[in-house]
């Protein structure tokens, strides 16, 4: 699902225009990723339990049609239901390997696509902790995330920190 994904928000970062004569289009991107939501509202790479990087993934990449398309529309609040119930205590939220920066900065990504405030939406508080709390909670004074709570300095959990700060900022 993720080919999918990443085709449609790749496509609508630029506005780019897809090659005519394929059976590709927009609209078949986004209709595949409707076609993989599971039952209980979210997306996952495999499996039939929702997880919240895909599930952040998908978001970000349905975002774009939202307000244009009812079918879109009511995938995508369902998935924000799952997501709301699937953060953790502390604002986090847990991918197959437990807790990590990069779970939570997928949801960030998304949640600001949708404009949605990932620091005060109330569906995304847990015990007075937001999903922003939570990703400050990974940041390594001096510049840097780590991967886990008490991990180290790693590129991947900077990078998508980085990116999860620039898309709520």
């Amino acid at each position: 699902i993720n080919g999918p994904i990443w085709a449609l928000i790749a496509f609508d970062s630029g506005n780019y225009p897809i090659p005519e004569g394929g059976d590709v289009t927009r609209e078949a991107l986004f209709q595949v990723i409707l076609d993989a939501q599971l039952p209980d509202g979210g997306w996952a790479l495999t499996g039939e339990v929702s997880d919240p990087d895909m599930t952040g993934m998908a978001l970000q990449a349905l975002a774009t049609y939202y307000t244009g398309n009812e079918l879109v529309k009511a995938s995508v609040d369902k998935a924000l239901i799952t997501l709301s119930q699937m953060q953790e205590e502390d604002g986090s939220f847990a991918s197959i390997d437990g807790p990590s920066s990069e779970s939570i900065a997928q949801v960030i990504v998304a949640l600001t696509a949708l404009e949605i405030d990932p620091d005060q939406d109330a569906r995304f508080m847990k015990n007075g902790n937001s999903v922003w709390d939570a990703l400050l909670s990974y940041y390594i004074p001096g510049g840097g995330f780590r991967h886990i709570p008490e991990g180290e300095l790693d590129g991947m959990s900077t990078e998508q920190g980085y990116y999860a700060m620039t898309a709520y900022y």
